[in-house]
């Protein structure tokens, strides 16, 4: 029922790896020059207005942005504050929790603004890209302008990528890398062969051509709030960090210099034709649906980078799903989520699969198509959550190099800076609430009231849970063991416990067994499950208290094994009856040949019950029943460990909270009638 959270090994630099890296980091931020000049310039009123200094300007700050942002803050920083290998806001919060209880209000925050940004990625990239496609006329010919056809594409496409995340994002990314490297090629090459329709676009390497549009009204019509639209090109920043577990940083490492450098040659490229083009009146009266990225192509390759956006925005998709993984997978391990199965495809422990989480996210990018049917209503929501998401990482990464690594003289700056820069960035953002917004806050909303139910309710249990030494029951076990009034429930009592200690049990299992109808058995077995870091460890300690009729056991299993405890049980009984360490258990009755000295099993589920007589506020017992109707719906222990065809029983004790002063009855006299 725990985790073993050793370190585990990084995995190595290799090409295969980067190529993975490839197909699984780089989707978001890669599709990014799609849309963030095509927004910036619409929102500054349209090509005419696109003057020299507003191209130069705005290039400055896309370039200035990805550096500060992505390169600094989360390739160059934030990647050296890893858990084991793992990164993401909760591995990072888990480094700095000891520095303060109120980290983790940023911690939640930030990770529910995440996975509620998980939500509406896929299903803006994907519905963008099939609207995309009616710029092909064949494909116009068939879709039509009827948008229930997209919709309904956009359906499906959401439909396949979400089931064939059970393959696992090692397969995922070798079949996605050599398509996201033609991409980045491919945005590179345009790039340079637009950028000598005018060199002065180089001069957006400085940045105070950023700072001059930023602040100039002149220039800039949208004010502060173009960095709104600015932002969108560095909008997968956060999945670099996410997904560092599933591929290595060293890989990252070597392959964010290239995708940076052919994302920002694309974005040259496209404010050189910008300025050779800003006084075409046709393309002028194209308005809105006038795309840069697009326009600057030869026909003769749109149809070819049609296509190829169509699958990068796919794969876009699949940073988030991955990066959600990995998030909801350390929001488990710090007891802010409840513990739900976990698969790992491959022979990494870092690529994860979690069936649950995967098919939350599909249903509600489904539900987000549904409802906002068109692109443009969805990008009008896009990219507020991410802020906020930056603005918490912000906060625990200055706890990270004050306290932990003893370097406030760097964490004042670090703090004050990106603090400010990302303050802008939310503000701008702000104006996209009420067009769309509301729906990704909703989302990180509920999210965040999850984890703070489960959190909250995980304090109070853990406020009154008492951990008795097993060796003080040891005589009352022995008594009821022999005592014959008492009918015989099993051969093997199993209980499955969170407490991985030798000598100490939860008192709960023990108030079960002795209390709440004494449960008499020939032998007890109580067993916690421990994951390793390596992919096939079969493995088991006991302790038998010198006795032969109670046992501690510790099944430590690989994170790729079955977690079958019904059959290693079978396993562990046979071996500890061959040893002599437990008497032979006659089986006399059977439809096999032959029996063994193996007798029944039953296994037991402690389920704790709040009651309204505990001493808590009215509040917190409202928290304790949301969070066991939140426990019922993600799953069962009974499904974890392969119990479903076992003989089980569950047992629901009460949650010892203290308990609320009762009035004394007084005996009185039966009326006389």
């Amino acid at each position: 029922m725990s985790s073993e959270r050793n370190s585990h090994s990084a995995i190595p630099f290799s090409l295969g790896m980067v190529l993975v890296t490839m197909g699984v980091v780089y989707g978001d931020i890669g599709t990014s020059p799609m849309y963030t000049l095509r927004a910036i310039m619409h929102g500054n009123g349209g090509l005419p207005t696109m003057q020299p200094d507003v191209v130069i300007g705005a290039l400055s700050l896309i370039i200035w942005t990805m550096t500060l942002i992505t390169t600094v803050k989360y390739v160059l920083v934030a990647m050296k504050a890893d858990n084991h290998n793992e990164g993401g806001i909760f591995a990072l919060y888990s480094l700095v929790r000891k520095c303060g209880k109120w980290l983790i209000v940023p911690a939640m925050i930030g990770g529910a603004a995440l996975l509620a940004d998980g939500i509406l990625t896929p299903a803006v990239t994907v519905t963008t890209a099939i609207e995309g496609l009616r710029s092909i006329d064949l494909v116009h010919q068939i879709i039509g302008d009827n948008q229930t056809v997209v919709v309904m594409i956009t359906i499906a496409i959401i439909g396949v990528l979400f089931l064939v995340q059970r393959a696992g994002t090692g397969m995922i990314g070798r079949a996605f890398g050599p398509i996201m490297c033609i991409w980045f090629g491919f945005l590179g090459t345009i790039g340079i062969l637009n950028i000598g329709a005018d060199l002065n676009v180089l001069r957006a390497f400085n940045p105070i051509r950023g700072v001059m549009f930023l602040f100039d009204g002149n220039l800039n019509s949208a004010g502060i709030m173009v960095l709104g639209n600015v932002f969108l090109c560095t909008t997968g920043a956060e999945a670099l960090y996410s997904d560092m577990g599933h591929v290595g940083k060293s890989n990252i490492y070597a392959s964010w210099p290239v995708v940076k450098a052919c994302l920002i040659l694309n974005y040259l490229g496209q404010g050189a034709w910008i300025l050779s083009m800003r006084d075409n009146a046709a393309l002028a009266a194209m308005g809105t649906e006038m795309n840069p990225f697009f326009e600057m192509l030869p026909g003769g390759l749109r149809i070819f980078a049609v296509v190829l956006s169509t699958l990068a925005a796919i794969i876009a998709s699949q940073a988030l799903i991955t990066g959600s993984f990995s998030i909801v997978s350390e929001a488990i391990s710090l007891d802010l989520l409840p513990h739900m199965k976990i698969e790992y495809p491959s022979e990494t422990k870092g690529q994860i699969y979690i069936p649950y989480v995967n098919y939350v996210l599909m249903f509600g990018c489904i539900g987000v198509v549904l409802f906002f049917r068109s692109s443009e209503r969805m990008e009008a929501a896009y990219g507020l959550a991410i802020t906020v998401t930056m603005l918490m990482t912000t906060i625990l990464l200055t706890l990270f190099l004050s306290r932990i690594r003893n370097k406030p003289i760097l964490a004042v700056p670090f703090a004050a800076f990106f603090g400010a820069i990302e303050m802008f960035f939310f503000f701008s953002s702000l104006t996209k609430f009420t067009h769309g917004g509301y729906v990704t806050v909703l989302l990180a909303l509920a999210i965040f009231l999850v984890m703070y139910v489960w959190e909250r309710g995980t304090t109070i249990e853990q406020s009154e849970r008492i951990n008795l030494p097993v060796k003080t029951y040891l005589g009352q076990l022995r008594e009821l063991r022999s005592y014959d009034k008492v009918p015989l429930l099993a051969d093997n009592l199993v209980f499955l416990t969170n407490d991985a200690s030798t000598d100490t049990l939860d008192r709960d299992i023990l108030y079960s067994i002795l209390d709440k109808r004494p449960k008499r058995a020939k032998a007890y077995w109580f067993v916690n499950v421990s994951v390793t870091d390596e992919p096939y460890t079969h493995e088991f300690w006991i302790n038998d208290y010198g006795t032969d009729f109670v046992f501690k056991v510790q099944l430590r299993l690989g994170f790729r094994v079955n977690q079958r405890v019904n059959e290693y049980m079978y396993q562990v009984v046979s071996a500890m009856v061959e040893s002599g360490r437990l008497p032979a258990q006659e089986h006399r009755f059977s439809i096999y040949e032959r029996t063994g000295h193996v007798g029944d099993f039953r296994f037991c589920l402690v389920h704790k019950v709040p009651t309204e007589s505990i001493d808590v506020s009215s509040k917190d017992l409202m928290v304790l029943h949301a969070k066991y109707r939140i426990r019922r719906i993600c799953g069962s222990p009974a499904h974890w460990y392969g119990l479903e065809n076992s003989t089980i029983m569950y047992e629901y004790v009460p949650l010892f909270v203290g308990r609320k002063r009762q009035h004394e009855l007084k005996h009185v006299e039966m009326p006389q009638t």
